[in-house]
């Protein structure tokens, strides 16, 4: 059962990514600049997100996210370094 809530998490949260990368390039068309970084860090974090679902792991605050990805997928190997760095860079920019 709970298994089942998590993976039904993670496909609520990979939904949400998709939907904010549908409006980030909808924005980008635009020429909302703004408004189009901000849905693409959004769809990044939505998808992380689901990923950390499925380790049972969530963080109200972006950076714990941010931070538990790196620890656990970047710098075990899971995932590529320059993931971590698109992230990382989208949630500056969007914050200026």
């Amino acid at each position: 059962m709970e298994e089942e809530r998590r993976l039904d998490l993670c496909r609520y949260r990979v939904d949400k990514a998709k939907d904010d990368l549908s409006v980030s390039k909808l924005n980008l068309k635009k020429r909302k600049f703004s408004q189009s970084i901000n849905r693409s860090y959004y769809s990044m974090f939505h998808a992380v997100r689901a990923l950390l679902a499925l380790k049972k792991f969530d963080s109200k605050k972006h950076s714990g996210v941010i931070s538990y990805f790196t620890q656990h997928f970047i710098k075990t190997g899971k995932i590529e370094p320059e993931y971590s760095k698109m992230l990382t860079d989208a949630f500056k920019i969007r914050n200026q």
